[in-house]
Protein backbone atom coordinates (compact mmCIF):
# COMPACT_ATOMS: atom_id res chain seq x y z
CA UNK A 1 0.00 0.00 0.00
CA UNK A 2 1.25 3.35 -1.01
CA UNK A 3 2.22 5.91 1.49
CA UNK A 4 -0.64 8.37 0.09
CA UNK A 5 -3.21 5.96 0.90
CA UNK A 6 -2.16 4.81 4.23
CA UNK A 7 -1.94 8.80 5.18
CA UNK A 8 -5.34 9.04 4.06
CA UNK A 9 -6.72 6.22 6.06
CA UNK A 10 -4.65 7.25 9.14
CA UNK A 11 -6.18 10.55 8.83
CA UNK A 12 -9.80 9.46 8.57
CA UNK A 13 -9.49 7.38 11.64
CA UNK A 14 -7.81 9.66 13.77
CA UNK A 15 -10.75 12.14 12.99
CA UNK A 16 -13.02 9.03 13.63
CA UNK A 17 -11.66 8.82 17.09
CA UNK A 18 -11.23 11.97 18.18
CA UNK A 19 -14.73 12.23 17.26
CA UNK A 20 -15.97 9.57 19.43
CA UNK A 21 -14.50 11.95 22.53
CA UNK A 22 -17.53 14.30 22.40
CA UNK A 23 -15.51 17.54 21.26
CA UNK A 24 -16.78 20.10 18.78
CA UNK A 25 -16.85 18.83 15.51
CA UNK A 26 -15.03 22.24 14.17
CA UNK A 27 -11.91 21.54 16.79
CA UNK A 28 -11.86 17.76 16.36
CA UNK A 29 -11.67 18.79 12.16
CA UNK A 30 -9.26 21.62 12.78
CA UNK A 31 -7.26 19.60 15.64
CA UNK A 32 -6.67 16.65 13.25
CA UNK A 33 -5.18 18.91 10.49
CA UNK A 34 -3.02 20.52 13.04
CA UNK A 35 -1.53 16.33 13.49
CA UNK A 36 -1.33 15.72 10.06
CA UNK A 37 0.27 18.70 9.43
CA UNK A 38 2.87 17.96 11.80
CA UNK A 39 3.27 14.36 10.19
CA UNK A 40 3.44 15.56 6.63
CA UNK A 41 6.32 17.74 7.56
CA UNK A 42 7.96 15.12 9.13
CA UNK A 43 7.75 12.77 6.23
CA UNK A 44 8.48 14.83 3.80
CA UNK A 45 11.55 16.55 5.61
CA UNK A 46 13.34 14.23 7.12
CA UNK A 47 11.95 10.52 5.25
CA UNK A 48 11.84 12.04 2.10
CA UNK A 49 8.32 11.04 1.17
CA UNK A 50 7.04 11.68 -2.33
CA UNK A 51 3.93 13.99 -1.05
CA UNK A 52 2.52 17.36 -2.59
CA UNK A 53 3.12 18.90 1.28
CA UNK A 54 4.82 22.01 1.40
CA UNK A 55 4.01 23.74 4.91
CA UNK A 56 4.43 27.02 3.99
CA UNK A 57 2.17 27.43 0.38
CA UNK A 58 -0.28 25.01 1.80
CA UNK A 59 -0.57 26.84 5.29
CA UNK A 60 -1.14 29.96 3.13
CA UNK A 61 -4.05 28.05 1.59
CA UNK A 62 -5.79 28.01 4.58
CA UNK A 63 -6.36 32.17 5.05
CA UNK A 64 -7.09 32.30 1.79
CA UNK A 65 -9.63 30.07 1.31
CA UNK A 66 -11.50 31.25 4.59
CA UNK A 67 -11.04 34.37 3.40
CA UNK A 68 -12.82 33.39 0.24
CA UNK A 69 -15.56 31.76 2.64
CA UNK A 70 -16.15 34.91 4.64
CA UNK A 71 -16.42 36.88 1.33
CA UNK A 72 -19.42 34.79 -0.69
CA UNK A 73 -22.33 36.75 -1.31
CA UNK A 74 -23.92 33.51 -1.88
CA UNK A 75 -22.93 32.58 1.97
CA UNK A 76 -24.88 35.84 3.55
CA UNK A 77 -28.08 34.09 2.46
CA UNK A 78 -27.30 31.66 5.30
CA UNK A 79 -28.04 33.45 8.02
CA UNK A 80 -31.16 35.35 6.49
CA UNK A 81 -33.04 31.75 6.02
CA UNK A 82 -31.71 30.78 9.28
CA UNK A 83 -33.76 33.63 10.57
CA UNK A 84 -36.76 33.35 8.56
CA UNK A 85 -37.12 29.68 10.13
CA UNK A 86 -36.23 31.22 13.63
CA UNK A 87 -38.42 34.13 13.34
CA UNK A 88 -41.30 31.83 12.23
CA UNK A 89 -41.59 29.27 15.03
CA UNK A 90 -41.70 32.32 17.04
CA UNK A 91 -44.54 33.40 15.13
CA UNK A 92 -46.55 30.99 16.18
CA UNK A 93 -47.34 30.14 13.01
CA UNK A 94 -46.81 26.07 13.31
CA UNK A 95 -49.13 26.20 16.54
CA UNK A 96 -51.84 27.34 14.44
CA UNK A 97 -51.22 25.20 11.79
CA UNK A 98 -51.30 22.43 14.18
CA UNK A 99 -54.40 22.95 16.09
CA UNK A 100 -56.71 24.01 12.64
CA UNK A 101 -55.86 20.84 10.52
CA UNK A 102 -56.41 18.79 13.29
CA UNK A 103 -59.55 19.52 13.23
CA UNK A 104 -59.45 18.68 9.38
CA UNK A 105 -57.60 15.51 9.35
CA UNK A 106 -58.36 14.12 13.14
CA UNK A 107 -61.41 12.15 12.22
CA UNK A 108 -58.97 10.12 9.81
CA UNK A 109 -57.47 7.00 11.00
CA UNK A 110 -53.73 8.20 11.45
CA UNK A 111 -55.30 11.40 11.08
CA UNK A 112 -52.93 13.37 13.44
CA UNK A 113 -49.74 11.76 11.58
CA UNK A 114 -50.81 12.86 8.33
CA UNK A 115 -51.27 16.53 9.92
CA UNK A 116 -48.05 16.27 11.35
CA UNK A 117 -46.14 15.81 8.05
CA UNK A 118 -48.72 18.25 6.28
CA UNK A 119 -47.05 20.49 8.92
CA UNK A 120 -43.64 19.85 8.58
CA UNK A 121 -43.75 20.19 4.80
CA UNK A 122 -44.20 23.36 5.23
CA UNK A 123 -42.03 24.28 8.25
CA UNK A 124 -39.28 22.57 5.92
CA UNK A 125 -39.91 25.25 2.70
CA UNK A 126 -39.80 27.96 5.52
CA UNK A 127 -37.04 27.16 8.11
CA UNK A 128 -34.18 24.68 6.68
CA UNK A 129 -33.28 24.06 9.60
CA UNK A 130 -33.61 20.35 11.16
CA UNK A 131 -33.66 20.61 14.61
CA UNK A 132 -35.99 23.58 15.24
CA UNK A 133 -38.24 21.59 13.05
CA UNK A 134 -37.88 18.60 14.78
CA UNK A 135 -38.21 19.72 18.20
CA UNK A 136 -40.89 21.75 17.42
CA UNK A 137 -42.89 19.22 15.49
CA UNK A 138 -42.02 16.81 18.62
CA UNK A 139 -43.18 19.23 20.98
CA UNK A 140 -46.55 20.15 19.21
CA UNK A 141 -47.37 16.51 18.26
CA UNK A 142 -46.29 14.12 20.57
CA UNK A 143 -48.55 15.18 23.34
CA UNK A 144 -52.04 14.87 21.33
CA UNK A 145 -50.63 11.46 19.84
CA UNK A 146 -49.54 10.09 22.70
CA UNK A 147 -53.41 11.20 24.17
CA UNK A 148 -54.99 9.77 21.73
CA UNK A 149 -53.03 6.44 22.25
CA UNK A 150 -50.56 6.69 18.79
CA UNK A 151 -48.02 4.04 19.23
CA UNK A 152 -44.89 5.21 20.25
CA UNK A 153 -42.40 4.66 17.71
CA UNK A 154 -45.17 5.37 15.10
CA UNK A 155 -45.57 8.74 16.67
CA UNK A 156 -41.97 9.51 17.20
CA UNK A 157 -40.61 7.97 13.72
CA UNK A 158 -43.39 10.81 11.89
CA UNK A 159 -41.81 13.51 13.85
CA UNK A 160 -38.67 12.83 13.16
CA UNK A 161 -38.88 11.88 9.69
CA UNK A 162 -40.94 14.93 8.73
CA UNK A 163 -38.34 17.23 10.37
CA UNK A 164 -35.51 15.97 8.04
CA UNK A 165 -37.07 17.41 5.11
CA UNK A 166 -35.73 20.85 5.97
CA UNK A 167 -32.65 19.47 4.29
CA UNK A 168 -34.28 18.48 1.02
CA UNK A 169 -36.85 21.13 0.43
CA UNK A 170 -35.92 24.61 -0.78
CA UNK A 171 -35.22 27.31 0.76
CA UNK A 172 -32.73 24.47 2.53
CA UNK A 173 -29.29 26.18 3.71
CA UNK A 174 -27.52 22.56 2.82
CA UNK A 175 -28.61 23.40 -0.57
CA UNK A 176 -26.78 27.36 -0.17
CA UNK A 177 -23.65 25.22 1.10
CA UNK A 178 -23.03 22.67 -1.71
CA UNK A 179 -23.82 25.53 -4.11
CA UNK A 180 -20.68 27.61 -2.48
CA UNK A 181 -18.69 24.44 -2.02
CA UNK A 182 -19.19 23.36 -5.89
CA UNK A 183 -19.11 27.11 -7.32
CA UNK A 184 -20.12 25.77 -10.90
CA UNK A 185 -22.17 27.46 -12.97
CA UNK A 186 -24.25 24.15 -13.40
CA UNK A 187 -24.54 24.26 -9.55
CA UNK A 188 -26.24 27.51 -8.76
CA UNK A 189 -28.45 28.07 -5.76
CA UNK A 190 -31.23 28.32 -7.78
CA UNK A 191 -31.04 25.46 -10.08
CA UNK A 192 -30.27 23.33 -6.87
CA UNK A 193 -33.28 24.61 -5.09
CA UNK A 194 -35.12 23.92 -8.54
CA UNK A 195 -33.90 20.65 -8.36
CA UNK A 196 -34.62 19.44 -5.00
CA UNK A 197 -38.35 21.38 -4.69
CA UNK A 198 -40.01 18.35 -6.77
CA UNK A 199 -38.19 15.09 -5.22
CA UNK A 200 -39.24 16.80 -1.44
CA UNK A 201 -42.31 17.10 -2.32
CA UNK A 202 -42.24 13.43 -3.74
CA UNK A 203 -41.00 12.37 -0.49
CA UNK A 204 -43.46 14.15 1.28
CA UNK A 205 -46.04 12.47 0.10
CA UNK A 206 -44.89 9.10 0.21
CA UNK A 207 -44.71 9.81 3.89
CA UNK A 208 -48.23 10.81 3.97
CA UNK A 209 -49.48 7.11 1.88
CA UNK A 210 -47.56 5.51 4.46
CA UNK A 211 -49.13 7.04 7.47
CA UNK A 212 -52.47 6.62 5.88
CA UNK A 213 -51.58 2.99 4.57
CA UNK A 214 -49.92 1.65 7.64
CA UNK A 215 -52.63 2.30 10.18
CA UNK A 216 -55.01 0.78 7.93
CA UNK A 217 -52.45 -2.83 8.11
CA UNK A 218 -52.55 -2.13 12.12
CA UNK A 219 -55.00 -0.58 13.57
CA UNK A 220 -53.76 -0.55 16.68
CA UNK A 221 -50.94 1.94 16.34
CA UNK A 222 -53.57 4.79 14.69
CA UNK A 223 -56.97 4.63 16.82
CA UNK A 224 -59.47 6.98 15.51
CA UNK A 225 -59.99 9.44 17.94
CA UNK A 226 -63.08 9.54 19.92
CA UNK A 227 -65.14 13.07 19.84
CA UNK A 228 -63.78 14.39 16.80
CA UNK A 229 -66.03 17.00 14.51
CA UNK A 230 -67.33 16.31 11.41
CA UNK A 231 -64.91 18.37 8.83
CA UNK A 232 -67.35 22.03 7.50
CA UNK A 233 -67.24 25.00 5.67
CA UNK A 234 -66.04 26.72 8.85
CA UNK A 235 -62.99 24.25 9.46
CA UNK A 236 -61.75 24.54 5.96
CA UNK A 237 -61.91 28.33 6.04
CA UNK A 238 -59.21 28.09 9.70
CA UNK A 239 -57.23 25.67 7.57
CA UNK A 240 -56.97 28.26 4.63
CA UNK A 241 -56.32 31.57 6.93
CA UNK A 242 -53.42 29.56 9.06
CA UNK A 243 -51.89 27.82 5.54
CA UNK A 244 -52.22 31.25 3.59
CA UNK A 245 -49.85 33.60 4.65
CA UNK A 246 -46.98 30.71 5.38
CA UNK A 247 -47.77 29.40 1.49
CA UNK A 248 -47.82 33.50 0.70
CA UNK A 249 -44.08 33.51 2.27
CA UNK A 250 -43.23 30.37 0.24
CA UNK A 251 -44.37 31.40 -2.95
CA UNK A 252 -42.36 34.94 -2.64
CA UNK A 253 -39.29 33.50 -1.75
CA UNK A 254 -38.80 30.28 -4.13
CA UNK A 255 -41.22 32.18 -6.62
CA UNK A 256 -38.78 34.96 -7.30
CA UNK A 257 -35.95 32.55 -7.06
CA UNK A 258 -37.22 30.56 -10.00
CA UNK A 259 -38.57 33.38 -11.96
CA UNK A 260 -35.58 34.61 -11.89
CA UNK A 261 -37.09 38.08 -10.44
CA UNK A 262 -34.36 37.78 -7.41
CA UNK A 263 -30.76 35.85 -6.66
CA UNK A 264 -31.21 33.54 -3.64
CA UNK A 265 -29.29 36.10 -1.10
CA UNK A 266 -32.16 38.60 -2.34
CA UNK A 267 -34.49 36.58 -1.48
CA UNK A 268 -33.79 35.64 1.66
CA UNK A 269 -33.79 39.01 2.22
CA UNK A 270 -37.31 39.17 1.20
CA UNK A 271 -38.13 36.25 3.24
CA UNK A 272 -36.68 37.12 6.60
CA UNK A 273 -38.73 40.18 6.25
CA UNK A 274 -41.83 38.12 5.48
CA UNK A 275 -41.38 36.16 8.55
CA UNK A 276 -40.91 39.32 10.97
CA UNK A 277 -44.15 40.48 9.30
CA UNK A 278 -45.99 37.33 9.96
CA UNK A 279 -44.45 37.66 13.68
CA UNK A 280 -45.85 41.33 13.47
CA UNK A 281 -49.69 40.31 12.19
CA UNK A 282 -49.86 37.58 14.72
CA UNK A 283 -48.63 40.13 17.72
CA UNK A 284 -45.96 37.49 18.37
CA UNK A 285 -42.81 39.75 17.67
CA UNK A 286 -41.57 41.90 21.19
CA UNK A 287 -38.22 43.00 21.43
CA UNK A 288 -37.50 39.92 23.71
CA UNK A 289 -38.88 37.54 20.94
CA UNK A 290 -36.77 39.23 18.56
CA UNK A 291 -33.74 39.55 20.62
CA UNK A 292 -33.97 36.12 21.48
CA UNK A 293 -34.49 35.53 17.43
CA UNK A 294 -31.12 37.30 16.73
CA UNK A 295 -28.96 35.57 19.36
CA UNK A 296 -30.45 32.09 17.86
CA UNK A 297 -29.11 32.79 14.25
CA UNK A 298 -26.23 34.33 15.29
CA UNK A 299 -25.10 31.43 17.34
CA UNK A 300 -26.61 28.72 14.54
CA UNK A 301 -24.77 30.54 11.96
CA UNK A 302 -21.47 31.21 14.20
CA UNK A 303 -21.52 26.61 14.49
CA UNK A 304 -21.49 26.28 11.08
CA UNK A 305 -18.87 28.88 10.08
CA UNK A 306 -16.47 27.37 12.65
CA UNK A 307 -17.23 24.19 11.04
CA UNK A 308 -16.13 25.70 7.95
CA UNK A 309 -12.84 26.77 8.95
CA UNK A 310 -12.19 23.39 10.62
CA UNK A 311 -13.12 21.76 7.32
CA UNK A 312 -11.31 24.47 5.11
CA UNK A 313 -7.89 23.36 7.38
CA UNK A 314 -9.27 19.34 7.07
CA UNK A 315 -9.21 19.50 3.56
CA UNK A 316 -6.04 21.44 2.51
CA UNK A 317 -4.01 18.79 4.80
CA UNK A 318 -5.97 16.49 3.11
CA UNK A 319 -5.18 17.11 -0.37
CA UNK A 320 -1.65 18.15 1.06
CA UNK A 321 -1.27 14.15 1.91
CA UNK A 322 -2.60 12.95 -1.63
CA UNK A 323 -6.07 12.53 -0.30
CA UNK A 324 -8.27 13.70 -3.61
CA UNK A 325 -5.92 11.93 -5.94
CA UNK A 326 -6.35 8.71 -3.48
CA UNK A 327 -9.90 8.49 -3.05
CA UNK A 328 -10.64 9.67 -6.86
CA UNK A 329 -8.53 6.37 -8.14
CA UNK A 330 -10.16 4.45 -5.53
CA UNK A 331 -13.57 5.54 -7.29
CA UNK A 332 -12.86 5.07 -10.15
CA UNK A 333 -10.73 1.70 -10.00
CA UNK A 334 -14.65 0.33 -9.20
CA UNK A 335 -15.78 -2.49 -11.58
CA UNK A 336 -19.32 -0.97 -11.26
CA UNK A 337 -19.75 0.97 -13.91
CA UNK A 338 -20.55 4.58 -14.02
CA UNK A 339 -23.96 4.16 -12.04
CA UNK A 340 -22.40 1.80 -9.47
CA UNK A 341 -19.98 4.76 -8.60
CA UNK A 342 -22.35 6.83 -7.67
CA UNK A 343 -24.36 4.25 -5.46
CA UNK A 344 -21.43 3.35 -3.41
CA UNK A 345 -20.77 7.03 -3.02
CA UNK A 346 -24.19 7.43 -1.81
CA UNK A 347 -24.25 4.65 0.67
CA UNK A 348 -21.06 5.70 1.15
CA UNK A 349 -22.99 9.09 2.62
CA UNK A 350 -25.45 7.05 3.98
CA UNK A 351 -22.72 5.60 6.67
CA UNK A 352 -21.65 8.69 7.23
CA UNK A 353 -24.92 9.62 8.17
CA UNK A 354 -24.71 8.05 11.53
CA UNK A 355 -22.04 10.05 12.52
CA UNK A 356 -21.75 13.09 11.03
CA UNK A 357 -23.92 16.21 10.75
CA UNK A 358 -25.00 17.28 6.89
CA UNK A 359 -22.70 20.30 7.09
CA UNK A 360 -19.56 18.00 8.10
CA UNK A 361 -20.56 15.81 4.84
CA UNK A 362 -21.12 18.37 2.40
CA UNK A 363 -17.91 20.54 3.32
CA UNK A 364 -15.32 17.19 3.88
CA UNK A 365 -16.89 14.50 1.16
CA UNK A 366 -18.54 16.91 -1.34
CA UNK A 367 -15.54 18.46 -2.67
CA UNK A 368 -13.80 15.05 -2.70
CA UNK A 369 -16.38 12.98 -4.52
CA UNK A 370 -17.59 16.00 -6.85
CA UNK A 371 -15.20 15.69 -9.91
CA UNK A 372 -15.26 12.00 -9.86
CA UNK A 373 -19.00 12.44 -10.64
CA UNK A 374 -18.38 15.25 -13.12
CA UNK A 375 -15.74 12.60 -14.65
CA UNK A 376 -18.84 10.04 -15.19
CA UNK A 377 -20.65 12.02 -17.77
CA UNK A 378 -23.51 10.65 -16.56
CA UNK A 379 -26.03 13.43 -17.83
CA UNK A 380 -26.72 12.82 -21.40
CA UNK A 381 -27.42 15.28 -24.00
CA UNK A 382 -28.36 15.38 -27.87
CA UNK A 383 -30.78 12.34 -29.35
CA UNK A 384 -31.49 9.29 -27.22
CA UNK A 385 -28.87 7.64 -28.65
CA UNK A 386 -26.36 9.92 -27.90
CA UNK A 387 -24.05 7.38 -25.23
CA UNK A 388 -22.41 9.78 -22.03
CA UNK A 389 -19.12 9.22 -23.22
CA UNK A 390 -20.12 10.97 -26.74
CA UNK A 391 -21.79 13.60 -24.78
CA UNK A 392 -19.29 14.83 -22.64
CA UNK A 393 -16.43 15.26 -25.90
CA UNK A 394 -19.26 17.30 -27.52
CA UNK A 395 -19.58 19.49 -23.53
Amino acid sequence: MELETLFVIGMFLTFGALLMTGYPVAWVLGGTAVIWTVVGVVAVENFGANLWFDYPSSMGLVPERIWSIVNSETLVALPMFIFMGIMLDQSGVAERLMNSMVKLFGAVRGGYAVTVIVIGVLLAATTGIIGASVVLLGMLSLPVMMENKYDKGFAVGTACATGTLGILIPPSIMLVLMADRLAVPEASVGDLFMGAFLPGLLLGAMYVGYAMIRPMLQPNIAPVPEGTEKVSWSIVWEVAKAVLPTAALILGVLGSIFAGIATPTEASGVGALGALLLALMSRRLTLKVLNASLQQTTRTAAFIFAIFLGATAFSVVLRGLGGDAVIEEALLGLPFGPYGVVLTILFGVFLLGFFLDWVEITLIILPLVAPVVQQLALIWCGSPSSSPCACRRRS
